[in-house]
């Protein structure tokens, strides 16, 4: 039976929450790689403290999202935020106050007045922010297969060594060793990517005794050279598999949807508004490709991609899912880069690259009109197209920051409308909606023309004679002579060329 490394599925959250937490792409698989070298090269701890430290490196910031929307009220981009916040050192009283002066570049003219806001809220807002994340890491450590030593050790990665950090304040040996060795290891990765090696280790050792355990950052000065070995490789991901502790953690193929189910409630924590969207589109996709007679195997892959569908979606500001009004051209453009990062994660690891061209293509239309690469999504795979269809009517039938949800019968109706007017594919939308528990919508065909008709007249469009016609359809010339006529008088064409252009003008080829 097929397998899958638990260890893949853990990189593409770790991608995931480096989008969400604004951080550069690959910066936790990267922190992975020298935590886990550290531990092992530098320190040789033993068996479990090095799968935990493996584990707890991959999985830091899992709980990201728990908070972004209360965040991204306060402090506009909940993404920009994280990622500023992730400079601070409020142990260091000098550092912090010039950090603070560049705190909120993000916001342009607003930055200073939200550099006050965090010295004023955070304090508290912080704590319940990180309880939040702590809270939400532990419900989704026990889905992903975690070691409880693990997701012990998420609930300490926000303390310090000194007592400064949150949420409970928790300090020194109080801390799990595994996030003692992932906090320096990260302070280490961030600088380096500033400054390189000297940088990090200038950086390790000015947090030394505040932030971080004095001990451990003393080792990691000394063995600088060994830790950063593994960002000597071009490929991060494989570093990071090559350095996965022995025996690898694998499952059973089957079991994929199950670790892809906790990817997408990372995601859908991202919005109020979209808690339960993905697992929603994944069950409407799976049983409407079962009713499109797909295997069982494509199925399952439908079902999969739906789930990861919108992965990209946690690198784009809560400020923008929650908006009650309309957005400006630049949300718009953050909008449409969400596909693109979901094709980039899924892409990037081995056990779910086959189901990127699916997940990354949801917004693609059949007239090209969509996004992000714009091809007609008639060229895609039918399963893409019907994730596409179940996007949409999933998202009718959910509430909104700027309107109530539709109705189930109302919903198919704008979807029905969608595909007429060149954006979802008529076949996926029609197994879609029969899948919503509604009967399956016979398609309403231009000027009156019935089924038969169009037969006819899309063999015409391609320059078959009257008998051509009738032996590819079983029907005598006299009838397809009739049908003709029919649609000549329907259509208001009198020639090949007229019913060829309404044909294409009206999406009547197949």
């Amino acid at each position: 039976m097929q397998k899958i490394r638990v260890a893949e599925v853990l990189a593409a959250l770790s991608l995931t929450t480096d989008l969400a937490a604004g951080m550069p792409f690959e910066k936790g698989l990267r922190m992975c790689a020298v935590a886990t070298t550290f531990a092992d090269a530098v320190l040789g701890v033993d068996s479990v403290t090095r799968r935990v430290v493996f584990e707890t490196a991959l999985l830091r910031s899992v709980g990201c999202t728990s908070f972004a929307p209360e965040l991204a009220e306060v402090f506009g981009n909940d993404v920009a935020f994280q990622a500023a916040l992730k400079r601070l050192d409020q142990g260091d009283e000098a550092v912090f106050a010039a950090q603070l002066r560049t705190f909120g570049d993000w916001a342009g003219d607003e930055g200073p007045r939200l550099a006050q806001t965090f010295v004023d809220v955070f304090p508290t807002m912080g704590v319940e922010a990180m309880r939040s994340g702590c809270e939400t890491s532990r419900a989704l450590g026990a889905g992903l297969g975690l070691l409880p030593e693990s997701v012990a050790a998420l609930d300490d990665v926000y303390e310090r060594w000194d007592g400064r950090g949150i949420p409970d304040g928790r300090r020194g040996s109080q801390l799990s060793l595994a996030a003692r060795i992932v906090q320096v290891a990260e302070q280490a990765v961030l600088a380096h990517a500033l400054g390189g090696a000297p940088a990090a280790v200038t950086e390790v050792r000015r947090r030394c005794g505040g932030h971080l355990d004095p001990d451990l950052a003393r080792a990691f000065v000394a063995g600088a050279s060994a830790a950063f070995a593994p960002l000597e490789q071009p490929n991060a991901l494989a570093a990071v598999l090559d350095l996965e502790p022995v025996p690898h953690v694998t499952v059973p193929f089957g079991s994929l949807p199950q670790l892809c189910a906790v990817l997408a409630q990372v995601v859908d924590l991202k919005s109020r508004w979209l808690l339960g969207h993905s697992e929603h589109v994944a069950t409407l996709a799976g049983d409407a490709g079962a009713l499109a007679d797909l295997d069982p195997a494509a199925v399952t892959d439908l079902r999969c991609a739906a789930l990861l569908h919108d992965l990209g979606r946690v690198g784009v500001s809560a400020s923008v899912w929650d908006r009650p009004g309309q957005l400006g051209m630049v949300e718009v453009e953050r909008v449409r880069m969400h596909t693109y990062w979901t094709q980039r994660i899924l892409e990037r690891v081995p056990a779910l690259a086959a189901l990127a061209p699916t997940a990354s293509a949801h917004h693609e239309r059949v007239d090209g009109g969509g996004y992000h690469r714009g091809d007609p999504s008639r060229s895609l795979p039918f399963a893409a197209r019907i994730l596409a269809a179940a996007d949409v009517f999933a998202a009718l039938t959910e509430p909104r920051a700027y309107r109530e949800a539709f109705t189930v019968g109302a919903a198919a109706d704008l979807l029905v409308r969608e595909a007429d007017t060149g954006g979802v594919d008529r076949d996926a939308c029609a197994v879609v909606i029969e899948a919503a528990g509604l009967p399956r919508p016979r398609r309403v065909l231009p000027a009156g023309l019935t089924e038969r008709e169009v037969e006819v007249l899309r063999l015409a469009a391609r320059g078959l004679s009257n008998r051509q016609i009738g032996e590819r359809l079983s029907i005598s010339n006299r009838t397809v002579g009739h049908h003709l006529a029919h649609i000549y008088d329907k259509t208001g064409r009198r020639s090949r060329a007229g019913v060829a252009v309404f044909a294409m003008e009206h999406r009547l080829l197949p």
